[in-house]
């Protein structure tokens, strides 16, 4: 576990109930907090930023900031949440949606973790993956799934560092630019 130093309790802009976490390492400050509605443009940039390399996200073109409006509204504070990490700016987003809509699948979320380029390898992807686990017992969240095309090697290896394991493989379910592209399927378990 990495050092936290403090535990701030706020209230958003929203007036949701928001839970901060501070982190400082390498003499940066990092905080950790539900999404706000005034996030969403920075959120969607780091979502658009991903595209081009056809390794982390099957969109084919970038989005926009309205389009991603209804997304952003699915995200609930203490039900599927959607967090940043943030020091002077946005550094990354981390968000939970149901991994299926049938009930039996009630404790189990798929995760996406996405950080801005300026701070990848820099140990935020990590922060925000403790963080998400610390608040799972809350959410009654027992199972995180991660869906990484399998050609994304920096991804996969994060969440084999973090502790998740390979859970299955669709071969070639996705088609960006022509090219067949695998599906690997990774779980932990909280």
């Amino acid at each position: 576990m990495l050092p936290m130093v403090a535990i701030k309790v706020g209230v958003s802009s929203a007036s949701n109930f928001s839970i901060k976490f501070q982190y400082a390492w390498e003499g940066t400050m990092m905080i950790i907090r539900d999404a706000a509605r005034e996030d969403l443009e920075a959120i969607t940039a780091i979502f658009n930023s991903t595209i081009a390399g056809r390794m982390v996200t099957a969109n084919s073109s970038e989005v926009s900031v309205e389009s991603r409006i209804p997304w952003f509204e699915a995200h609930l504070p203490g039900k599927m949440p959607l967090w940043v990490a943030e020091e002077k700016e946005i550094a990354g987003w981390l968000g939970f949606q149901p991994f299926n809509s049938r009930p039996a699948y009630h404790a189990t979320v798929e995760i996406s973790l996405y950080i801005a380029k300026s701070y990848r390898r820099s140990g935020v992807g990590t922060r925000m993956f403790e963080y998400a686990v610390s608040q799972c017992p809350q959410l009654h969240i027992k199972t995180l799934v991660g869906l990484i095309f399998a050609h994304n090697e920096p991804s996969i290896s994060l969440v084999e560092k973090l502790g998740f394991k390979r859970w299955g493989l669709l071969p070639g379910v996705a088609e960006l630019d022509e090219v067949e592209r695998d599906l690997a399927i990774y779980g932990f378990r909280v």
